[in-house]
């Protein structure tokens, strides 16, 4: 019987957990693998999905819950994309606010699936302008019970991969590294750049050669962890934008500069915020891990006259605050350019974790 490969990434909203994904999968797929990706949220419409859909890639979605609350869910989701890609390789990315995955998913598979499944070590993806003020005992911008969660996900890891590593310098990459190592000295310490393909090679290396996953379980409170999701408004939505001739790429824009803008004034830290706006085979996707200043985007989407925008939320305020400033920017920006037909939209507060399984020893 064939055994897959399973590969978790986890770390938290706006890590770039999705642009590593979609970085190793091509570079698996370039050595003859075949590489089959699940995603996960606690709601359905997600921007990765499309995404990594549009890349020809076979994704498969857990949705309207987490993986660890939807362990059927996640094996079902296994099982489908590993018949539909023959997959050698599957790449799972847990939720951004999820942690506990080492009791509540790594064991559990590592039992139950090890007929099918090998179960390669955890990793934990780290924005280094996250991680620093954690390291020095800050909350990082985000509400306290949030900031636990980040640090509970980091302390369970296997592997510690800390992002964006092409935007410190070499001396101070080797500063935080060391620095991440001394705090965590349990897990492996290692740096990458998706964006520049700089790292990933090598932690692919090392998470292809190693079966010791999910080597350590954690504390972890569960009134706290609910609490730091709860602090979250979450919103998915899809939307159709019908009209005569108009710029996609200058709707897209404007959208994320306008809401980025409105979260900053307001006070509220952002988690993640996700569009791509899709324009046949043609998409433009903008991205925000915290303040206006962190806004990027990636493709072009050209001129349209019927197109699809997909936008995730998740910004520390009600979900009905929430709704309301992303209903009013988009329609400060199409009006007058093209009529808004709602295809799905959902926004919610988490509710309290309820994981399927919780082991409390390693297998």
């Amino acid at each position: 019987m064939k055994t897959t490969r399973i590969i978790f990434i986890g770390g938290f909203l706006g890590a770039g957990k999705t642009s590593l994904l979609w970085k190793a999968a091509q570079q698996l797929m370039a050595k003859g693998l075949n590489v089959g990706l699940v995603t996960n949220d606690q709601a359905p419409e997600l921007v990765d999905t499309v995404l990594l859909s549009q890349n020809g890639l076979k994704v498969a979605e857990v949705s309207g819950s987490c993986f660890c609350c939807n362990f059927n869910g996640l094996t079902d989701a296994i099982s489908k994309v590993s018949s539909e890609a023959a997959a050698d390789i599957i790449i799972a990315e847990p939720v951004g606010s999820c942690t506990d995955l080492s009791a509540t998913i790594m064991q559990p598979l590592k039992k139950n699936w090890n007929s099918k499944l090998q179960v390669a070590p955890l990793t934990v993806l780290a924005d280094p302008s996250r991680l620093i003020p954690i390291l020095d005992g800050d909350t990082a911008g985000l509400h306290p019970d949030a900031a636990y969660i980040f640090r509970k996900q980091l302390e369970e890891s296997d592997i510690i991969l800390i992002s964006k590593s092409d935007t410190l310098t070499p001396s101070a990459l080797e500063a935080l590294t060391k620095r991440t190592n001394e705090t965590f000295p349990s897990s492996v310490v290692m740096t990458a750049s998706a964006s520049e393909g700089q790292g990933v090679d090598l932690w692919l290396e090392e998470v292809m050669k190693r079966n010791d996953a999910g080597l350590r379980i954690v504390s972890v409170d569960y009134d706290i962890y609910a609490n730091g999701e709860a602090v979250l408004g979450w919103l998915n939505g899809t939307v159709l934008l019908n009209g005569e001739s108009f710029d996609c790429d200058d709707i897209a824009r404007s959208f994320m500069i306008n809401l980025g803008k409105r979260f900053d004034e307001a006070g509220y830290a952002v988690g993640h915020v996700k569009t791509i706006l899709e324009n046949g085979n043609r998409f433009i996707t903008g991205n925000i891990t915290g303040k206006l200043d962190t806004l990027s985007f990636r493709g072009a989407a050209g001129e349209g006259n019927e197109v699809k925008l997909t936008v995730n939320a998740r910004v520390e305020t009600t979900p009905e605050i929430l709704d309301e400033i992303v209903r009013e920017e988009l329609g400060k920006i199409t009006k007058g350019r093209c009529e808004v037909k709602t295809v799905a939209w959902r926004f919610l507060q988490p509710g309290r974790p309820n994981p399927t399984y919780r082991f409390t020893e390693v297998v």
